[in-house]
């Protein structure tokens, strides 16, 4: 039960849908460290037109331009540990528009994912524990 407790903790999947009104702009945060995987997926809906501007600025200031988008899926590797602030903007348009955002954030641990080099930990540490109970059990 703890080791169950302590695996869904490290599941960090986030789904969300949110309006961005029109001449208004919308921020969403993500906190990453450095050797995070991560996918940014997002769709926009509006009634004529499904675009927004959307950009990434990274910790050291550095600002990814998408332009106007409707579909999004941009794969990348932190090398930057720190905030990643994500601007949808809706600035150019006269109708509010419909985004789902959806993001995935794998950790790795010594360049193994880290779902794995806990399962690879409890898998040591039970093997440990059966070959000590068999050592103990046997008579010398």
């Amino acid at each position: 039960m703890m080791t169950f407790s302590i695996l869904i903790q490290l599941a960090e999947a986030t789904a969300m849908n949110f309006t961005v009104h029109s001449g208004e702009e919308v921020t969403k945060t993500i906190s990453l460290e450095v050797d995070d995987r991560i996918v940014i997926k997002f769709t926009v809906v509006g009634q004529t037109a499904s675009t927004l501007d959307f950009y990434i600025i990274y910790p050291n200031g550095t600002v990814k331009d998408f332009g106007k988008v409707g579909n999004l899926n941009y794969p990348f590797v932190c090398d930057k540990a720190g905030e990643y602030v994500l601007h949808f903007s809706n600035r150019d348009s006269s109708e509010d528009k419909l985004v789902t955002l959806d993001y995935e954030i794998q950790h790795y641990i010594f360049g193994i994912p880290q779902m794995l080099f806990l399962t690879i930990i409890i898998v040591v540490v039970c093997m440990a524990a059966v070959a000590t109970f068999i050592l103990m059990g046997k008579p010398r």
